[in-house]
């Protein structure tokens, strides 16, 4: 089955051409990487797959739906979730209250305005279970601000997971981190579930190409070649991009 299919995507803003002509085809359950230089129009494609932008022309479907003009949280409620280049996280509330949030959020409960979220058994269940499948059940009262930001981008990755996605979008997940959080929040990805699709942006090699089973390369805001890791690795034209 085809989890997403952009086909002939363009993003103009102005005269500035972000996205140009881009055509892509996930299956369900595949792990896609999207490189290229800074300024390919990767982010840009993200938000024209997630709905926080709307394409000049082209079409998206998710899972065989067009979704080319629903919103964002409209496509979230088809099963979309995303990560972006910088943590967006509560950092004054404690790491359960965040991962309480992003379970809450698909939860009826959602609208309940008059009772304490924690109150909420069914749910406080489920953020107890995901804390301690990712081995954080220790540091559910510490405030987000006070751990380190490889924690938070960890974090960030499993509150994307409290909705159940079917498709994970995961932007830059090992931006500014060191080598030992790099190491650390790519093993993390890794251990996601085989069958949720998920495709990242990502600018370290090592980390795109450990992850990925495909690549597509984007260049100028088109798609300038797409293949196995293996063929991406021997590409003569991805190296001038990278390499000059």
């Amino acid at each position: 089955m085809i989890a997403l299919n952009v086909k002939s995507l363009s993003k103009m803003f102005g005269g500035l051409r972000a996205a140009h002509n881009v055509s892509l085809e996930i299956e369900q359950g595949e792990r896609r990487a999207i490189i290229g230089p800074n300024g390919a129009g990767k982010t840009t494609l993200f938000h024209l797959i997630s709905g926080f932008l709307f394409p000049s022309s082209g079409r998206v479907s998710l899972f065989g739906r067009d979704v080319t003009r629903m919103r964002a949280h409209q496509r979230a409620a088809l099963g979309i979730a995303r990560t972006f280049q910088v943590t967006n996280l509560f950092q004054r509330l404690t790491l359960f209250e965040n991962i309480l949030l992003g379970v809450q959020a698909v939860k009826a409960a959602r609208f309940c305005f008059y009772r304490r979220a924690k109150s909420f058994g069914a749910i406080t269940h489920e953020v107890e279970g995901l804390l301690k499948e990712w081995s954080l059940w220790e540091k559910r009262n510490a405030v987000l601000k006070e751990l380190s930001y490889g924690e938070q981008r960890e974090i960030e990755v499993i509150m994307a997971l409290a909705s159940k996605p079917r498709l994970l979008l995961l932007d830059e997940p090992t931006a500014g981190l060191s080598p030992a959080e790099t190491v650390q929040v790519t093993e993390l990805i890794k251990r996601l579930p085989r069958d949720m699709t998920m495709i990242l942006i990502e600018h370290d090699m090592d980390v795109a190409f450990a992850i990925a089973e495909k690549v597509s390369v984007l260049y100028f805001g088109s798609v300038l070649e797409e293949g196995t890791v293996e063929q991406i690795k021997g590409n003569p034209k991805v190296a001038e991009v990278y390499l000059g």
